[in-house]
């Protein structure tokens, strides 16, 4: 999914996996220090977007809402599943810091490696799950002549609302 988050007026974009969805809303994992997190840790809201291209028609899901920090016990249970080289990998990458070259990070790789041969992986403290708490959910479904179907559910209260949209 496309996750799109803000910071000082900036808005920035980019693919995630979609680790989950339930009725608390849409699931990802990532590094606590990485700039998509620095971004939601200061402006906690955020937009996803799904597109299906091939799908008759096309179909394009859009979502908005505020974004949550997952507890540790989720967290710890989704990084279970990893595989291993997932799981050194969140340890050794500084996500979206500078990096001087390849070999730097594949010798942070060759470390932790090291530090956890033999043993489980744990999940390092910078790393965890959010969840996008929608109060805005649009199906928009492609149409000959971009005379698209577009259906918005807002939340309004604790009840959701359906308005058609103009393509």
């Amino acid at each position: 999914m496309t996750l799109a988050t803000s910071r000082d007026g900036r808005v920035s974009a980019r693919i995630v996996l979609l680790k989950g969805v339930d009725e608390r809303g849409f699931r990802f994992f990532t590094n606590y220090e990485s700039a998509k997190s620095r971004e939601l840790a200061e402006h906690p809201q955020a937009a996803l977007c799904f597109h299906w291209k091939h799908l008759p028609g096309a179909v394009q899901v859009r979502v908005e809402g505020r974004v949550e920090k997952l507890g540790a016990a989720e967290s710890d249970a989704y990084f279970a599943t990893r595989a291993r080289g997932s799981q050194i990998g969140a340890w050794a990458s500084l996500q979206s810091q500078p990096l001087a070259d390849r070999a730097e990070f594949e010798a942070r790789i060759a470390e932790i490696e090291r530090r956890f041969a033999g043993t489980e992986v744990p999940r390092p403290p910078h790393w965890g799950g959010f969840v996008v708490v929608p109060d805005r959910i649009e199906f928009w479904y492609g149409a000959d002549f971009r005379l698209h179907e577009r259906v918005l559910y807002a939340l309004a209260g604790n009840l959701w609302t359906r308005q058609l949209l103009y393509p």
